[in-house]
């Protein structure tokens, strides 16, 4: 795993000096071990029934991990994607019922003809062990924009049917206040979007039927979300989305509200120009947890396997800028949550850029990690008991 692992023992302290690889924390104390290297851009991993990991490359490829070994070939059959700023291949997504229909998803920031704008945009297609095939858009949003960044693009089934998506802002003006797309019913920017597993709209969708707004929406005011769970027992929805410089948010998603970017939050513009009329205003949601400065949130996870007993029901998500992965409980108080308890310092401090946080089907927790800045990081890695 080339410095990794001495990166960890060197910033961390270790348990012994005979077993360096072991990271204490405050309830359980864990390895990190090497899984796939040699990625570029990881973005989203994903299990197969049959165990094996598939990996999305922003630059455009799709690859896989059978029995631990990264296949050298990329996938054939995904679809071109503008590879620009934050743009590219995002978020791979099986069908639940992948064993019986082969079905896989991919987000991904689709380009116009010449290049010069993309859009977020999800594809479908059949996976037989080798390739794509069958591949059809079953969503674009309505986001165009030269910009590069915030194409957000995470998803995930809620078991009934029902596939989210978000969408980000494309990076507009953040100063345009209540008249920035994000606040605007009309606009896929900066919104969650609810679908069928087919890209129709389902009929119980909060604003089907109002002429004034776009019917694949869900809940809007979002700047960036970049991770997306589901607690699967409760049917509740959170999110994660970076703030600017400072306010990133997890936030309690619900059908038709209004999450408040830009016109309330807890950041200010890079430079420290202010942004927001205020922190609160009625009508709009509050964080159940903020950041300043940003930790750039990025995969969320709640934990629900038997390997870190005393982490079920916990809350992971990875941070790209503060480059390690933070651990929350959440108690319900009342009709809201409150935060109960944040490990701190964070999990892996220091460690890397953490793009994915993902609980794999033996219990193990998986890390993609963005090395954007080089170093010879391993792509993925698995936090196993130590």
């Amino acid at each position: 795993m080339r410095t990794s692992i001495l990166a960890i023992a060197a910033c961390l302290g270790v348990v012994s000096a005979a077993h360096a690889q072991v990271v204490k924390s405050e309830l359980h104390d864990f390895k990190v071990v090497a899984v796939a290297d040699g990625l570029k851009d990881p973005w989203s991993v994903a299990f197969l029934p049959s165990g094996d990991m598939l990996v999305t490359e922003k630059t455009g490829n799709l690859r896989i991990v059978r029995a631990g070994k990264l296949d050298p070939a990329p996938i054939p059959g995904t679809p071109k994607v503008r590879y620009a700023g934050q743009g590219g291949l995002l978020e791979v997504l099986p069908h639940p019922d992948f064993a019986k229909n082969q079905l896989i998803y991919l987000s991904f920031s689709k380009p116009n003809a010449d290049g010069s704008q993309g859009t977020t945009a999800v594809v479908r297609g059949k996976f037989d062990g080798k390739s794509l095939s069958d591949v059809k858009e079953i969503f674009e949003a309505k986001a165009w924009s030269a910009a590069g960044p915030h194409y957000a693009g995470k998803m995930l089934f809620d078991g009934k049917g029902h596939l989210f998506l978000t969408v980000g802002d494309r990076g507009h003006d953040p100063f345009a206040g209540a008249a920035h797309p994000a606040q605007s019913l009309m606009s896929h920017q900066g919104k969650v979007i609810r679908l069928n597993e087919d890209g129709s709209v389902p009929k119980d969708n909060p604003f089907v039927g109002r002429k004034d707004a776009l019917p694949e929406i869900w809940s809007y005011g979002h700047r960036n979300p970049q991770g997306l769970v589901m607690n699967m027992e409760s049917g509740e929805l959170f999110e994660t989305e970076h703030g600017p410089q400072g306010g990133d948010e997890l936030n309690l998603i619900q059908p038709g509200k209004n999450y408040g970017w830009p016109v309330i939050g807890y950041g200010v513009q890079y430079g420290g120009k202010p942004i927001h009329e205020a922190r609160e205003k009625a009508g709009m949601e509050q964080p159940l947890q903020y950041w300043v400065p940003a930790i750039g949130a990025s995969g969320l996870m709640i934990y629900t396997g038997d390997k870190f007993p005393k982490w079920k029901g916990h809350v992971f998500l990875g941070a790209l800028a503060a480059k390690h992965v933070a651990r929350l409980t959440l108690e319900r108080q009342g009709e809201r949550y409150q935060v109960g308890g944040l490990e701190r310092p964070a999990l892996l401090p220091g460690y890397a850029r953490i793009r994915e946080v993902r609980q794999g089907p033996d219990g193990f927790i998986y890390l993609a990690i963005d090395d954007r800045a080089g170093g010879g990081l391993t792509s993925v890695v698995r936090l196993e008991p130590a």
